[in-house]
């Protein structure tokens, strides 16, 4: 996938005047992370990791990606729902994986008490890879769905204006025109919005929940910004002080420091290093109280990988979609090969097989974030280990996608400038809210691209792996 500037990449001159323009134009824009020495503090900043050009994507798979991402959400909402899928799905995990297991208890002990939350918030964000098959026909293939603190919308809402510049600068102003404007801080602040409206308390406000390390707080800031922009308050907490200052009321309301919260949107809690004892009870807390949720503790478990597996055998999704047939297609149209490692022969036949040739396949544990898959040498090692431990069940195994690489430059702060063979990642946000058995909005809430050099197989920005980018349709 040629983009229209592979021409500009060998001409020195005019990437070193580019990435000077890009640098200035990030921090102008706003698109900003602090520094790893002081992760929580704002008066020393840096510009977060980007691409130096956009990157191609093919027009048709990005429209394929939006198309099908409503379909993704009411997926995702159908399963938080189904105790009993949920149940019978992670029954092999729960039993080795800890962190499953817990979030699974808290899961069950809401249920067992009642529901006391009527409006249910999703914010998810649905990731893909351009695999390239053998006749070179590049095809949209899911890595996996993130359905708690996905992140970067707010970053990747300003990174467009940066490539339109540096396009520009490098005389491109025609290819700059046709750069897509994209805003998922907005769409996401409007399913915000949505939930706080229907909890039905002006004076209530919205909590982020957010990590002791905060380095990525801009992203988080531009949803907020959107939010007091309709007058809608917010306070950002962790879950030590929830521990600390958070309590119910008769009515199962959601107090801290005295102030009713109407929505916690969670930027936090989605690895087992989130939690300590404290932590759990917080979150147990949260989960009791009729604040919205995003996600509440079922739409957490939704989005783990052996979900995610399961969601691949034959009929699983006509029975979570009844009498949806078309958006069952397109669902599956973006499933790569995903396969279980239960124990029994048929998760025997799939650890022999991906032994015996490693390179074809993606070990994935039950984990949200990137820098956990495991690949080539590194999960033969480890499944040979555990082959015939039920501890190989807490993982999936995934066929490896191939994408096309591309030539681009990484900007990094006090990085080296220097040409890398890049891959990309696209992710679609979607937002729903439901109020009881209504879905009140559905929506594809905008996208972002990230880029790595081909080295690393594994990992986000957050990571430090990825940096931002924008798409160029192709």
């Amino acid at each position: 996938m040629a983009a229209p500037w592979d021409d500009v990449l060998r001409d020195e001159p005019a990437i070193q005047e580019a990435a000077s323009v890009a640098v200035d134009a990030a921090l102008l824009e706003g698109v900003l992370m602090r520094t790893e020495g002081e992760p929580n503090a704002s008066d020393v900043v840096n510009y977060a990791p980007f691409t130096l050009l956009p990157s191609a994507v093919p027009s048709a798979l990005f429209e394929q990606a939006y198309a099908v991402q409503q379909d993704f959400n009411l997926l995702v909402d159908a399963i938080s729902q189904n105790k009993e899928f949920l149940e019978r799905t992670l029954a092999s995990t729960i039993k080795v994986d800890d962190f499953t297991a817990r979030l699974f208890r808290i899961h069950m002990q809401v249920l067992e008490e009642g529901l006391a939350q009527s409006v249910f918030l999703g914010i998810n964000r649905s990731d893909y890879m351009f695999d390239c098959g053998v006749d070179g026909t590049p095809a949209l293939k899911q890595i996996e769905i993130n359905t708690i603190a996905a992140s970067f919308g707010g970053l990747t809402s300003r990174t467009v204006a940066v490539h339109g510049r540096v396009l520009k600068v490098l005389g491109k102003s025609k290819e700059a025109s046709r750069l897509l404007p994209n805003n998922p801080s907005k769409g996401l602040a409007l399913g915000i919005a949505k939930a706080w409206e229907l909890y039905g308390s002006q004076s209530a406000v919205v909590m982020f929940l957010v990590e002791e390390v905060q380095r990525n707080i801009f992203d988080q800031r531009c949803v907020e910004n959107e939010l007091w922009n309709r007058n809608i308050r917010v306070i950002r907490k962790r879950f030590r002080d929830v521990f600390e200052k958070g309590s119910l009321d008769d009515a199962k309301r959601l107090y801290m420091d005295g102030q009713e919260v109407a929505v916690v949107y969670y930027r936090e809690g989605y690895v087992p290093t989130n939690y300590n004892q404290q932590n759990w009870e917080a979150r147990l807390l949260l989960e009791r109280s009729r604040a919205v949720k995003c996600p509440d503790i079922a739409t957490q478990l939704a989005g783990t990988k052996k979900v995610q597996q399961e969601l691949s055998r034959p009929g699983t999704l006509e029975r979570l979609l009844p009498g949806c047939a078309e958006a069952v297609a397109r669902i599956r149209a973006t499933f790569a090969g995903l396969y279980s490692l239960d124990m029994g022969e048929e998760g025997d036949k799939i650890a022999a097989t991906a032994i015996a040739d490693p390179d074809r396949f993606v070990l994935k544990p039950q984990r949200e974030g990137g820098g956990n898959n495991l690949y080539g040498e590194e999960l033969r090692q480890v499944l040979e280990k555990i082959r015939d431990s039920p501890e190989r069940t807490s993982y999936i195994l995934m066929d490896k996608i191939k994408p096309q690489p591309a030539m681009n430059y990484l900007l990094r702060a006090h990085g080296p400038l220097q040409v890398s063979e890049c891959i990309s990642e696209l992710g679609i946000f979607g937002v729903y809210v439901r109020q009881g058995k209504e879905m009140v909005m559905n929506k594809a809430a905008g996208h972002l691209l990230r880029t790595k050099a081909i080295e690393h197989a594994d990992g986000g920005v957050a990571a430090g792996v990825a940096v931002l980018d924008t798409p160029y349709l192709v």
